[in-house]
């Protein structure tokens, strides 16, 4: 007996730059319907780092499918194009404004992968637990409650210097 059933959710698309924004709110929208909130943003994050590199170099065109399914406990988030050529990871330079989207999908998914698509493309997936580890910590800092005290800074006495002759500090430059 399954106990969770398989959901599948599919959106085609040509990956421009206005588009894949539009794909990111879509798969947001069916991460809360399925009440997985926890993994949204790293879902978003992972699908729009996928389809920006169909948009750059998927070849003839950039037509593609994302693809999100949740079964036993796993949301694979996969994307298909018709270039067949298979993504390399590489080392990016330090000062590179480009080079590191499939490593920070491996960072922020359980796993993921390619796959030849037939003779005239590819998938690109990765995968989420639906349920984190006790040890991950979440990528967004958890809500304070409202009657929680917010303690931001601690007054400190400046040494050798009364407080009104201290001189005014900026964290704003310029």
């Amino acid at each position: 007996m399954i106990s969770h059933p398989s959901r599948h959710c599919t959106v085609e698309l040509q990956a421009l730059p206005s588009r894949i924004g539009q794909v990111r709110r879509i798969v947001s929208a069916q991460l809360r319907y399925w009440h997985l909130d926890p993994l949204i943003d790293r879902a978003a994050l992972g699908v729009t780092e996928l389809l920006s590199n169909v948009h750059r170099h998927a070849q003839p065109d950039k037509t593609c499918t994302v693809e999100i399914e949740l079964l036993l406990g796993r949301l694979t988030v996969s994307v298909r194009d018709g270039d067949p050529r298979l993504p390399v990871v590489g080392d990016a330079d330090p000062l590179a404004t480009c080079g590191r989207g499939l490593a920070m999908v491996a960072a922020l998914s359980e796993s993921w992968g390619v796959r030849p698509d037939g003779d005239k493309g590819k998938v690109v997936w990765f995968t989420l637990p639906t349920a984190p580890p006790a040890a991950m910590a979440p990528l967004r800092p958890a809500r304070r409650k409202a009657a929680e005290p917010v303690h931001r800074f601690a007054e400190v006495e400046p040494v050798g210097r009364t407080p009104e002759h201290a001189p005014a500090r900026s964290a704003v430059v310029g």
